[in-house]
């Protein structure tokens, strides 16, 4: 079946739409409990990849493109941060994902997600990414694609749990939660600081164990 035509969406026409409500990381003890962690212990060769991936960001992110960002930085942080397949999640990367949410026909491409899935085929996805440029362009809006890919997996997933996301621009990397009708996104981390890119990691990692105990059906 041909897919139907999908629209653009603004971040504010999703609030309305969805009768979504954004509310502040004090307001969220969900953002709160993932915000809090301590830095992350490394191995020796974990300890090389991340200062080799921080001087690459430290000098070079500003003039990434889209594509560099991914390859020359986020992929070597999905690793270090525990993002990676296992016997129970799969990661897709580049994966266009539909459906249709009270009414309204969604569609949007999510560039790394985490998910249940069989080969290629994600079934019920925990965590999108969104990643652009240094600068937004007028043509683009990360995070109302990214709303729209969390609103698609909440839809799909069927169930209360939230659902987790990242915005990353430039240098500057946004957590999100969106837990039924709210969602919350947080400060914005430089990843271009030491203590800053160690503090990602953690909040990465920390979601997959949120994953593992809280959000996998056992």
């Amino acid at each position: 079946m041909a897919k139907e035509k999908s629209k653009s969406y603004t971040e504010a026409e999703l609030v309305k739409t969805f009768r979504l409500q954004n509310i502040s990381t004090e307001e969220s003890p969900k953002m709160q409990e993932w915000l809090a962690v301590e830095a992350p212990i490394f191995d020796i060769f974990e300890q090389h990849t991340f200062e080799v991936l921080f001087a690459k960001a430290a000098k070079n992110v500003r003039k990434w493109s889209e594509e560099d960002l991914k390859m020359k930085f986020i992929s070597g942080i999905l690793p270090l941060a525990y993002l990676e397949d296992s016997d129970r999640i799969l990661t897709f990367f580049e994966k266009t994902i539909f459906a249709t949410v009270e009414g309204h026909y969604l569609c949007t491409k999510s560039d790394f997600m985490v998910a249940t899935g069989i080969f290629d085929m994600p079934e019920k996805p925990f965590f999108h990414f969104q990643e652009y440029k240094p600068h937004k362009k007028p043509s683009g809006d990360s995070m109302s694609q990214l709303l729209e890919a969390m609103l698609i997996a909440q839809h799909e997933n069927a169930n209360e749990k939230p659902i987790y996301g990242c915005e990353i621009i430039g240098k500057y990397w946004t957590f999100v939660i969106l837990e039924g009708k709210s969602y919350c996104v947080s400060e914005g981390f430089d990843c271009t600081k030491k203590a800053v890119l160690l503090q990602i990691i953690s909040i990465l990692r920390k979601f997959r164990h949120i994953l593992e105990t809280e959000l996998l059906d056992e």
